[in-house]
């Protein structure tokens, strides 16, 4: 594969994200990641990080897939896409569909940076919390 033709790194490691987070692979999706490496999601202060540091490290982000991803079901759409440097902003809609049968939706620029192994050192979400809040209802 030529170089005008790769894909982007950061780009693939959304990708990957972003599948194994459809499929529920927990395990593949927590191996996209640096040891060191942070969640902001949403960035900033929110009832899912309410000191506004992020997840950071293995430890953190496997709570984080358990507490927000596991018993969601999760459904991305990503509009536009731009990648430069070591990193990429997805435009889009993220669906969620919950257990008690609610349904919400968050529409965000989801940014990825990696480092030179091609593993996520940064994941951050930019949506507002308030916003998503207005959109649920039942499925």
């Amino acid at each position: 594969m030529s170089a005008a033709t790769e894909e982007h790194p950061a780009r693939a490691a959304s990708k990957r994200s972003i599948a194994a987070v459809k499929a529920k692979r927990k395990e593949d999706w927590l191996a996209l990641f640096a040891s060191d490496a942070v969640i902001e999601d949403p960035v900033g202060r929110s009832p899912i990080d309410p000191c506004g540091s992020g997840h950071r490290g293995a430890t953190a982000i496997s709570k984080f897939w358990d507490n927000q991803i596991a018993a969601n079901d999760i459904h991305f759409e990503v509009r536009e896409s731009y990648a430069a440097g070591s990193e990429v902003a997805n435009v889009g809609t993220i669906s969620i569909s919950m257990p008690n049968g609610m349904k919400a939706r968050c529409d965000g620029v989801f940014t990825y940076r990696v480092n030179d192994a091609g593993k996520i050192v940064s994941l951050r979400a930019h949506w507002e919390f308030e916003k998503m809040l207005a959109t649920i209802a039942p499925a």
